[in-house]
């Protein structure tokens, strides 16, 4: 900056003496040349340092010389492999899928087994004790397994017991003593918990939720998929940027030589470098901000497409192949419309949300019925063991040594015989007489109903506006376009013409440095234009899969108690 400085004091000096005047006639051609000679040394050692200055710093996570020419649809591709944000999206369902899981799996059949063992010595405490120290070894090993069934609510247990006895009681009639037992019953309610219950409420809502996941994983696609292709519009339009840029600073040190030329043979006053010098400046900071910006674009594509700082994509440098064209605007604005209507993830999960509302209004309404439950059960029992004969009854009964063979057996065959059976049947009913908080709840679950129907016809009027806007937002940047390639055509023109006018002294520095700064803004605007009629082509699309920002709208729901 000292140097810039000293050039324009110099400069400045220089053009107060009478002989640099545009009016004078004669010319101290050997002062100029110093001057002029000095001047763009300081020039060029200053480009120097500014060039040192812009050279486009390494990207974080980047290295310098690998390129990667990349297509549009390529980086589709590769968002969806390694998209984290996919990926995340698409284990939601599986995550849901577990739920849904352990919900039915609680009706498969429970399997429980008892095995023990059970010592006890009884006190004297009556006169047909048996004995002063009685001995009872207990050994029980039981069975059981036990189902809900899915279907109409009900519930079975099959349960079998067995034990053996063995005592040093002497009045005890068989020793050791088996007994086995096989009980089956069956719970059947009536009327409430005949239709739905607590579990398969549970398990509905589930099955909902996977869809809503599914529809969810399908939005944050959808949304990803669109933000790749915008992000590499806008990368394309950094980079192309960078180049107008790069062409705006080339013609601006074209300006410096040519006026450096017209100094030395006296038709230019030194003065004048001066402006196009601080003109090449002030583009060199447009190039230097303007490969920055292409820098945070391509890290912002590679945001999408890369699996994490250690894909090899993420140390090169992308090339975008695909150039903005200008493609039909859509027509069938209505069609779009009625698309979005159908398949948008929002509604459709929203819809989703109706169906949850409709698997409470049913339990609440089955809860706010009587309790009427149907109890029935089955079982058989057998006795068995090597049975003492005794002589005469009561305490006064003596063993006579004889012993009538038995054991488990025994008691199994009198089991399979049924020969000592037992059933029951029963009836067991209760209702709150003076109402019940699942009353309240059925009427809360139909407003609630009726709450989502409204916000269903709002969001479907808010997406059919979402959908006009962007079509109308494709036509109205495609208009852009084509004022904006007919900005810049007539800028170049405008160019030629002030450059032409300035070689043959027509026309002054000042005229030609505004042209070029008009063919740069038209330029850039042109393919700010392109880049906004091609994302706006992307939202258009978009906004008929899902809504901006994916997710698919928040409608996974909760079973209500």
């Amino acid at each position: 900056m000292k140097r810039f400085t000293s050039f324009a004091i110099a400069i400045a000096f220089s053009a107060s003496t009478p002989a640099f005047a545009q009016q004078q006639v004669t010319v101290d051609t050997a002062r100029t040349n110093t001057v002029v000679e000095q001047a763009m040394q300081t020039y060029r050692q200053g480009l120097n340092e500014i060039r040192d200055l812009i050279v486009p710093a390494t990207q974080p996570g980047t290295t310098s010389g690998a390129l990667r020419e990349l297509r549009l649809e390529e980086a589709v591709t590769l968002a969806l492999e390694k998209n984290l944000d996919i990926q995340v999206a698409r284990l939601e369902p599986q995550s849901v899928d577990y739920q849904i899981a352990g919900f039915r799996n609680q009706y498969q059949p429970v399997l429980a087994s008892t095995v023990g063992q059970r010592d006890l010595f009884q006190l004297p405490t009556r006169t047909i004790n048996g004995g002063t120290r009685v001995n009872q070894a207990t050994t029980t090993y039981n069975a059981s397994m036990t189902q809900e069934v899915p279907i109409f609510g009900g519930s079975y247990s099959l349960s079998w017991s067995n034990q053996r006895v063995a005592s040093s009681d002497s009045l005890a009639t068989r020793n050791p003593l088996y007994t086995t037992g096989l009980v089956a019953s069956y719970v059947q309610p009536i009327l409430r918990g005949f239709k739905t219950d607590n579990l398969r409420q549970q398990l509905a809502i589930s099955v909902i939720n996977r869809e809503v996941s599914e529809e969810s994983a399908r939005a944050t696609v959808a949304q990803t998929l669109a933000n790749v292709r915008n992000a590499y519009w806008d990368l394309v339009f950094a980079q192309s940027a960078v180049e107008v840029a790069q062409r705006a600073t080339e013609l601006a040190d074209k300006l410096v030589e040519d006026n450096q030329a017209r100094v030395e043979v006296g038709t230019l006053a030194p003065l004048d470098i001066v402006q196009a010098q601080a003109e090449a400046a002030t583009r060199r900071q447009n190039l230097a901000a303007a490969e920055a910006t292409a820098q945070t674009a391509e890290l912002a594509l590679k945001r999408y497409i890369v699996s994490g700082t250690d894909d090899p994509m993420w140390r090169q440098t992308i090339v975008p192949v695909d150039l903005p064209s200008v493609e039909p605007p859509p027509t069938d604005v209505e069609g779009a419309v009625r698309r979005a209507l159908a398949e948008r993830t929002d509604i459709i999960n929203a819809r989703k949300g109706l169906d949850t509302s409709d698997v409470n209004i049913q339990y609440f309404k089955d809860l706010s019925m009587p309790a009427l439950d149907v109890t029935a059960s089955y079982g058989a029992q057998g006795l068995g063991g090597p049975e003492l004969i005794r002589a005469g009854s009561g305490i006064d009964s003596q063993t006579t040594g004889q012993i009538i063979p038995g054991n488990y057996g025994q008691a199994l065959s009198l089991l399979t015989n049924r020969d000592y059976p037992n059933w029951n049947f029963a009836v067991t009913m209760s209702y709150p007489l003076f109402g019940s908080q699942a009353t309240a709840q059925h009427a809360r679950a139909r407003l609630q109903r009726n709450q989502s129907m409204t916000r269903i016809r709002a969001l479907e009027v808010q997406v059919a506006a979402e959908v006009t806007n962007a079509a109308l937002t494709v036509q109205s940047n495609l208009k852009r376009v084509d004022a904006a390639t007919a900005a810049r055509e007539l800028a170049q023109k405008r160019l030629e013409a002030e450059q032409s006018k300035f070689e043959v002294g027509m026309s002054t520095n000042f005229f030609v440095v505004q042209a070029q700064r008009d063919l740069r803004d038209a330029a850039n605007t042109e393919l700010r234009a392109l880049a906004d009629y091609r994302k706006s082509l992307v939202n258009f699309e978009r906004a008929q899969q899902a809504p901006a920002g994916g997710g698919g709208g928040n409608f996974a729901a909760t079973p209500q108690q």
